[in-house]
């Protein structure tokens, strides 16, 4: 019943501003960031030390992609286990709550990929009626 409460409240547009109430709103609060959405597809096909994230991504800062790690780190969407040796090895993985992201991840690329071609089309079709 709470969470019929919960569903039938984040419909409600005055309300749904909470993360604690709209699935939605808490969806964009976890995902939002320049980089977390690239940051979870590269990890969905390997475990990745810090230096190979920073070079899939060579126009982040260290410095953000700290943060963004960090906050992943948070969400419980992706892990980092440290190794005991030397020198230093740090490694990111996705989590089993963050695997659960890799299909809708799948579907975004899709999306885009389609949005890319209809894009282009857009833009030959323009170019022939000059």
């Amino acid at each position: 019943m709470e969470e019929n409460k919960r569903h039938e409240q984040c419909h409600m547009k005055e309300q749904c501003l909470k993360y604690d109430i709209c699935p939605m709103v808490l969806v964009q609060r976890i995902l939002s960031g320049k980089w977390k959405i690239l940051i979870l597809w590269y990890l969905s096909y390997n475990t990745l030390r810090f230096s190979d994230i920073k070079n899939k991504l060579p126009y982040v800062t260290q410095k953000m992609l700290t943060q963004q790690l960090r906050s992943l780190e948070e969400d419980n969407l992706i892990y980092r286990k440290v190794y005991a040796v030397v020198p230093p090895k740090v490694e990111y993985g996705l989590t089993e709550v963050g695997k659960n992201l890799i299909p809708i991840l799948g579907m975004m690329h899709s999306f885009g990929s389609e949005y890319l071609n209809k894009g282009l089309d857009k833009q030959e079709n323009s170019e022939k009626k000059l």
